[in-house]
């Protein structure tokens, strides 16, 4: 085993091209990043982890059904375009506003030094999932907000190997984690931009 990031694919590792954002490696990413509310801890934040999961396996659907039109996000949108139920469409957009969620979030924690995980959350929350959510699932969300740890103990858990290694450096840790970050924001605000000029959003 070895420190978390260290186990995953990182974003800043997901190929894009003219043709787009690589699909698979996109989708290995976002997988990681699930698994980064393990590391939050809380029974609470199942709802978002079973809405990401459920978001990433349209999208992984779609490519298996038609890999050589999937092998770009782009692709995979434009040639879903013309069929009726547009399921990898509309989970991928659902998909980009939860991870927008989670790098606005850790964005806000890493530029503030000082803030609890709980506010960082919430203030994310606010500008990103809150207005495409009703009643019910703002209270689920409020929930999952309170129950986020300790900071030092989510920073903690992250640089810790599970196998009982050497953790990594702080230093070493805020390298990753921004460029990890940095990567995902340019994925999703490339992807949010293609979404609105093409349209791609529209009937959801």
């Amino acid at each position: 085993m070895a420190p978390y990031l260290e186990t995953v694919r990182s974003f800043a590792d997901v190929p894009i091209t003219d043709a787009g954002v690589d699909t698979l490696a996109f989708l290995e990413a976002a997988q990681g990043l699930v698994g980064l509310f393990d590391i939050l801890g809380s029974a609470a934040f199942t709802p978002v982890q079973t809405d990401l999961k459920g978001n990433i396996a349209k999208v992984r659907a779609r490519y298996d059904a038609a890999p050589e039109k999937s092998s770009t996000l782009e692709l995979l949108v434009v040639n879903e375009k013309g069929e009726k139920k547009r399921t990898a469409t509309e989970g991928l957009m659902w998909l980009l506003r939860g991870l927008s969620f989670t790098c606005k979030a850790l964005q806000a924690a890493q530029a503030n030094p000082t803030e609890e995980l709980a506010t960082a959350f919430s203030q994310s929350y606010e500008v990103t999932l809150k207005k495409f959510h009703n009643f019910i699932v703002k209270g689920v969300f409020s929930v999952a907000m309170k129950a986020c740890p300790y900071r030092a103990d989510f920073y903690a858990k992250l640089a810790a190997d599970p196998a009982g290694g050497p953790s990594v450096p702080a230093d070493k840790l805020n390298e990753d984690l921004n460029k990890w970050l940095a990567a995902l924001d340019n994925i999703v605000k490339r992807l949010e931009d293609f979404y609105e000029k093409g349209g791609h959003n529209k009937g959801f």
